[in-house]
This record gives structure tokens, sequence and C-alpha cells, in this order.
């Protein structure tokens, strides 16, 4: 049995990585005769980037720029294609996991050290960017990284917006005349890992802001700010930052990107497995096993898993998907891509418990698992041989 092991992260407990090499010690240690590929995968979220950067062998470059809050730190991101193509995490630079709790404040939380690094790609002769929006501590609309790359915000009386996207609310008029013109000739793909609109009750604020800090009130003021933003760009460039798909990723930046810098907004699992040729690796498995920390009904929204799983379904293969939480009742919509649903939790614990038991428990569930596929492949065996015998006339 070949077994393709192809997980997301499983958030605040392991990266993709990690995931898949307990879930291929488990396979290992158990009874089954099989032989295992790790394949992690991402959908846009925090780690994507870097896989992408490790499946091409990318080289590193590091800079210095500034977080969410204005203040330095070094950041990473890869180029890959012979330097032609830059791979960025917005969450190297503008990341809530650089920022304490008690920092997090949406409304003046910026991208721009994002736009610094896609500036440092430019640099060094990036013709594409490729980025990787999850895990940002912004609610901006892209605007620091549109500051960063040259983009200028002012209000009625032309004076300059900097504290954003705070100040949104003013926002008359947009320069665009000191925008980098070395993006003109790049394309810029956004990898999203959710497919929220920009405004409303499933926008970037209401759905996002509130576990990047922002209370009730901010949330609302924030809402605010984004469809003044939308508004002016519209006014600016004809394209609309509150309609396009996607475009509530990453605190609104996936929109915001998309109207003024022509980005293209692509579903982050499917560009995934196509930059790192994932069906070719399907070719050779008998059985997929993917997961992340909860599969559920949203799965089927373009997670990781969901992507894994309906490639898989198209080369008529099982799956099997492992998580921390899955629905009690059997759900007719999660069964047409995944064969078998598998919580790794042994024993009722607390959340802090179970994130520390994650890599324990995805080896055992897997150890067990293997046992299992072994039990039955011996009897499948048996039969055939015993049906053999029959025809044979040896019993």
């Amino acid at each position: 049995m070949y077994i393709l092991i192809a997980p997301n992260a499983f958030k605040n407990s392991l990266t993709a990585d990690e995931t898949a090499l307990a879930v291929q010690d488990g396979f290992i240690q158990s009874k089954l005769d099989c032989e295992c590929e790790c394949f992690p995968v991402g959908d846009g979220g925090d780690g994507t980037g870097e896989l992408i950067i490790k499946k091409y062998n990318g080289e590193i470059i590091d800079t210095e720029v500034h977080d969410a809050l204005g203040r330095k730190v070094k950041a990473q991101f890869g180029l890959i294609e012979k330097g032609k193509t830059a791979v960025i995490e917005m969450a190297a630079a503008s990341g809530i996991r650089l920022l304490k709790q008690e920092e997090l404040n949406p409304l003046i939380a910026t991208s721009f050290g994002t736009g610094e690094q896609i500036k440092a790609a430019l640099d060094r002769g990036a013709r594409k960017i490729i980025i990787g929006m999850g895990g940002s501590a912004t609610v901006d609309g892209s605007c620091g990284i549109l500051r960063a790359l040259g983009i200028r915000f002012f209000n009625a009386d032309m004076q300059e917006l900097t504290r954003l996207p705070e100040s949104l609310t003013e926002l008359e008029t947009i320069d665009l005349s000191g925008l980098d013109p070395r993006i003109s000739g790049c394309e810029v793909v956004v990898l999203c890992d959710v497919d929220n609109l920009l405004l409303g009750e499933k926008g970037a604020a209401a759905m996002f802001g509130p576990q990047k800090g922002a209370s009730g009130p901010e949330v609302r003021k924030l809402d605010t700010a984004l469809s003044r933003l939308a508004q002016v760009v519209l006014n600016h460039s004809e394209r609309d930052m509150a309609s396009v798909k996607y475009g509530g990723t990453a605190g609104g930046a996936a929109a915001g990107l998309f109207a003024l810098l022509n980005a293209e907004l692509v579903n982050g699992i499917d560009d995934f497995l196509e930059l790192t040729h994932f069906d070719a690796a399907l070719k050779k498995a008998t059985l997929v096993v993917t997961g992340e920390g909860s599969i559920d009904e949203q799965t089927l929204q373009g997670k990781g898993p969901f992507g894994v799983a309906f490639r898989a379904k198209l080369q008529g293969l099982p799956v099997i998907g492992l998580a921390g939480n899955v629905p009690k009742e059997p759900n007719k919509n999660l069964l047409k891509y995944f064969d078998v649903l598998l919580p790794i939790g042994h024993q009722p614990c607390d959340l802090p418990t179970a994130l520390g038991a994650t890599a324990a428990n995805l080896r055992r569930t897997a150890f067990e698992l293997g046992n299992l596929l072994a039990i039955s492949t011996r009897s499948t065996d048996k039969i055939a041989f015993e049906v053999e015998a029959f025809k044979n006339g040896t019993v």
C-alpha cells in the first residue's frame, strides 16, 4: 500500500510538515505493509509560502522591515524559478504571531512591512510575486502595502492620512502617481484561504476583526473604513473591491491588491497543488490521508483537506481525514470526498491539553488505523486465495 500523507497545518499546534511526519510515524510503527510519502499542503494560510519555497528548493532572502505596529523586525521571503518568482508570507512581516495578545489593535495595525518585502523582491528582479495571506494581524484593506509601494491617501483638506486604517473614514482621494513603476510589469498572485467578501456580516472586519483584537464598536468602525476605501478606490480604478470573491482575505488586503495592483486572487489550495505538482504524487498512491485541526462544512469552502480530497476523488482514490474535531453525525456533503473521518482525540481534555498532545494523538491514530488496514488487507488476501483455490479445485 502506497500512502500519500497530505495534511494542512493543525493551527496553534503543528505545522503541516510536523503533522505529516507524525502520521507517517504511526503508519510505520503499525503492522501495515506500506510505503509513505509526506506531502504537506497549504491553502494560503500561515506557512503556505514556506512549503512552496521548500518544494522548489528556493533561495531564502533576509530582510529588515516593519511589523504591524511599525517596529523593525527580521523577515524572510523566498525566490524560486531562478529568481523570477518571489514567494512572500504576509505573516512574516505583518503577522499576528509577532504581536503579544495585549498589543493586538487592528485600528492601527498595518501591512506596511509586507509592502517592504514586495519592494525587496522587485529589487531582486522578481517578475512574479506570490503572496500567502494567512495569519495577518491587520484589517487595513492593504493600505499598508500600498503605502510602502508609493500610494498615498488624503482627506478632503489634502492632508495625508497615515494612521491607517482608522483614519480611512476620512478618505477623500488616492494619489497613485508615486506607485513603484516596476509593479506594473509584475504579476501578483494572492493565495486566499477564505472566500469572504470585503464588507458586511461575513466581511473582513466582522469575521476576522475580533480574532485580531477588535471590539464590537471597533469592528463596525473598521467595516465603515473599508467601505469608504472601496468607494474611493472604485472612483479611481473602476474596480469594485466590495464584490470580488476572496476580497475579505487578510483583513481585506486581497481586495486592495486586486483593485490597485491588478492582483489575481486565487483559491489557495488549488494554486498550491498546481505549483507543487500534487497530481503527479497522486498517481503513485493507493490511499490518501489528509487533515487539519477541524474538518466540517467550512472545509468544503476551499480549505486544504478539501482540495486534497477533491483531486484524490478525481483519481478514484480512497481518502481518510484526520482532525481534532469532526462532525458528531455523518455529514453527506463531507462523505462525498472523505471515505472516513477520524477524530484524533482519545480521551476528554481541555483545549490547551489537546493542542499539546496533537503529535502523539496523530501518531496513535495512524498506528491504530494502520493495524486496522493490515487486518483488512490480510482478510481480503485470504478470501482471494480461497476463491482461487476453489476455482482450481484444490479445496
